[in-house]
């Protein structure tokens, strides 16, 4: 498991989707049936496999302020902080991975990378469901 799925996972908790199982194999058009024992009826109708509920966006600030509560960690800004406040080793290694995940492989640690960082994993929140304010993400 990456270092964003563990940041994701931690702010909108784990998946409950679970996948459809597969549908039951139906012969090919035109093949005749193996075993025909009375005349042909229309087969009964099957329920279609339901359909997986669509994923509500969860309010990503609102659930790190909540987590926040107490601790003296500016989340906003810093990714520190955040991994941090999401109990997510913040070391140089991890971050380097976050960043190479994020689609950058130059990552030095600097300030401004930092700052970089953590705006990339706030849009990627964003685009996995979350409701972000552009605040955290400009």
């Amino acid at each position: 498991m990456g270092i964003f799925s563990r940041i994701r996972e931690s702010i909108f908790g784990k998946d409950k989707a679970r996948p459809a199982p597969p549908a039951p194999p139906r012969p090919a058009a035109g093949q005749p049936s193996t075993t025909r024992t009375a005349p042909a009826q229309p087969a009964p109708s099957r329920p279609s496999a339901p359909k997986p509920a669509p994923i509500s966006e969860v309010d990503v600030e609102a659930r790190l302020a909540a987590r926040a509560e107490g601790k003296d960690l500016n989340w906003r800004t810093s990714i520190v902080d955040l991994m941090k406040l999401l109990d997510i080793d913040p070391s140089y290694a991890n971050r380097k991975d976050l960043a190479e995940e994020m689609g950058r492989t130059d990552y030095e640690g600097s300030a401004e990378d930092n700052i970089w960082l953590h705006k990339q994993v706030m849009r990627a929140l964003a685009a996995n469901g979350g409701k972000v304010p552009a605040s955290l993400t400009d």
